[in-house]
């Protein structure tokens, strides 16, 4: 309690004060849809799950309708949560060990303590350590100890640069850089190895495309074969995206004179609007390039019917790029079943290091983009006055390749085929409902995205009417609780919803039912010790102008 109030005083007394400077972004043309249509059912756009109820499990007393004290502490309310146990509840205990930092606990000021047996003891001044609540792997996971253990390994017994020696160590990298290639391939069903390009993540990934379709700045490249985007060709994507997923395409426009659209966020909910995706596309629509899952929302978007409205009404041999970061370590995802032309996914939200992601890309549709970037490894012969180039995926894998990281990926991959990805959806499935339930019971919090007992990915973003999220995440950090607070890259997004930021949390296989009850607990003491302080040092508190923006 004294820590808190040190930290109230802090953040309500004594607010940062940052400049802000600001500049203009010319895009060639960026535009909504006409007019709305009515949205459809935003239910009909997610597949219900038996992993999620259908109708609330939630039993109380409807005593004292005016009684305004906190929903889950109303003494006539069951406490249904504490009687609820997961279908699947020996996952997350069974793999704990396989990730030691998970084992870190807080002494009373919030210092780390190294993990050790006996790091959730009293402190030495006899007051309770606290134990770390990792809630925000939907910004980077944590990595179990095959993958760093295979990084180690690489270095210790492997280390050399691949494809370019013909000695021992060389052969050896060489070897586990592409197996670790061909355990993508195997993991989301591409046709063939050469359908992965290695990227730095997520975010290379897209603009590796976008750069390649618009490098010659929408003129007709001088291979006839290549692809590219020119004047009025027009680019779809939505309100919702990641901003990885939005500036490359104003890049893209401002080149190459293309027309960039978007899809608009649902008021209400954020979710995916059909009708509006429908009537944006043209014959003059040459690429769409949506998310798979929102990384605010949690709502998983409907991907056969994009792709069965794109390839009947935009222009023939019109590309689909699918962000799939939220996707790929969540779900069972087959990219030739879901017959999109590009995704992309980083590895650190998949147990895997950070540095590295993916690209596929269909073969044939690889080899009609020019180089991303040149040097050695993407040529075939080099000569002064021109260059020829390698077929995909060497084309863009210019220079030294992130090798050790592609082999933690490569780990982090059997790590999770260990489990079983459908295990692994089927568990999120039913914690992120559970999760999801008890923020509605707390008086104050609004969750963002699909409502109670339709499927969503495993994390929920959410405001409150007491507390900024900067601060709550900071409350919450000094109890133990790990969570994000922000837009999450979502600027868009956020002000199509009516708010700045939000706070998020998210979940994995390794968290358990506990991490959520802990999570509420702290939350709904937060939220009370706010409400406290009454409504002029809330409002000084909730004020974006004093707002340190944690992305």
């Amino acid at each position: 309690a004294v820590a808190a109030a040190a930290i109230a005083s802090t953040i309500l007394g004594n607010p940062l004060q940052l400049g802000s400077s600001s500049s203009s972004l010319s895009v060639v043309a960026f535009c909504p849809p006409s007019h709305h249509h009515h949205h459809r059912n935003y239910a009909s756009t997610f597949l219900k799950s038996s992993a999620v109820s259908e109708s609330p499990s939630v039993s109380t007393d409807n005593s004292d309708d005016g009684d305004d004290s906190d929903k889950t502490n109303n003494i006539n309310s069951k406490s249904w949560w504490k009687d609820f146990q997961l279908k699947d509840s020996t996952l997350a205990p069974s793999v704990i060990k396989d990730f030691p930092i998970l084992a870190t606990s807080f002494d009373a000021d919030g210092k780390i303590i190294s993990p050790t047996p006996s790091s959730d003891a009293d402190g030495a001044d006899g007051k309770q350590n606290k134990r770390l609540v990792y809630l925000d792997s939907a910004a980077t996971s944590q990595k179990p100890n095959a993958v760093t253990s295979a990084l180690t390994a690489y270095y210790e017994h492997a280390n050399s640069n691949v494809h370019r020696g013909a000695h021992a160590l060389s052969r050896e990298a060489t070897e586990q850089y592409e197996s670790a290639r061909d355990k993508v391939a195997s993991f989301i069903n591409a046709n063939s190895r050469n359908e992965i390009v290695f990227t730095s993540g997520a975010t290379e990934a897209i603009n590796l495309v976008a750069t390649a379709l618009s490098n010659t700045c929408g003129q007709p490249p001088k291979n006839a074969r290549d692809l590219y985007l020119t004047k009025g060709d027009e680019i779809i994507i939505t309100e919702s995206e990641h901003h990885s997923n939005i500036v490359p395409w104003q890049m893209v426009a401002e080149r190459t004179g293309a027309v960039l659209k978007y899809v608009p966020a649902c008021a209400a909910t954020g979710g995916f609007d059909l009708d509006a995706f429908t009537e944006l596309i043209t014959p003059n629509t040459k690429f769409v390039s949506v998310q798979h899952v929102s990384n605010v929302l949690g709502s998983i978007n409907p991907v056969d019917e994009i792709v069965e409205i794109v390839r009947a009404k935009a222009a023939p041999g019109a590309k689909i790029m699918l962000d799939a970061c939220q996707s790929v370590p969540h779900m069972g995802v087959d990219v030739q079943k879901l017959n999109v032309d590009f995704i992309a996914a980083s590895g650190h939200k998949m147990c895997g290091p950070t540095g590295i992601g993916f690209l596929y890309g269909k073969e044939s549709v690889l080899n009609s983009l020019p180089p991303y970037k040149g040097g050695g490894e993407m040529i075939d012969e080099v000569y002064m006055d021109h260059s020829t180039y390698a077929p995909a995926p060497a084309r863009f894998e210019a220079g030294t390749p992130a090798i050790a990281q592609a082999i933690g990926l490569g780990a982090a991959i059997d790590y999770l085929n260990k489990i079983g990805i459908e295990r692994i959806h089927d568990y999120e499935v039913e914690l992120a409902d559970y999760l999801r339930r008890r923020l509605e019971d707390v008086k104050g919090v609004t969750v963002l995205g699909p409502p109670v007992g339709t499927e969503r990915a495993a994390l929920c973003a959410f405001v409150t009417e007491a507390v900024h999220p900067s601060d709550l995440g900071t409350f919450l950090d000094v109890e133990g609780v790990a969570i994000r607070a922000g837009h999450h890259c979502c600027q868009p997004l956020h002000r199509a919803l009516g708010y700045s930021h939000s706070a998020r949390a998210s979940l994995y296989f390794y968290n358990t039912k506990e991490d959520v009850d802990d999570f509420i607990a702290v939350l709904e003491d937060t939220l009370k010790f706010f409400g406290s302080l009454g409504s002029d040092a809330i409002e000084e508190a909730d004020s974006d102008d004093n707002f340190v923006p944690l992305f």
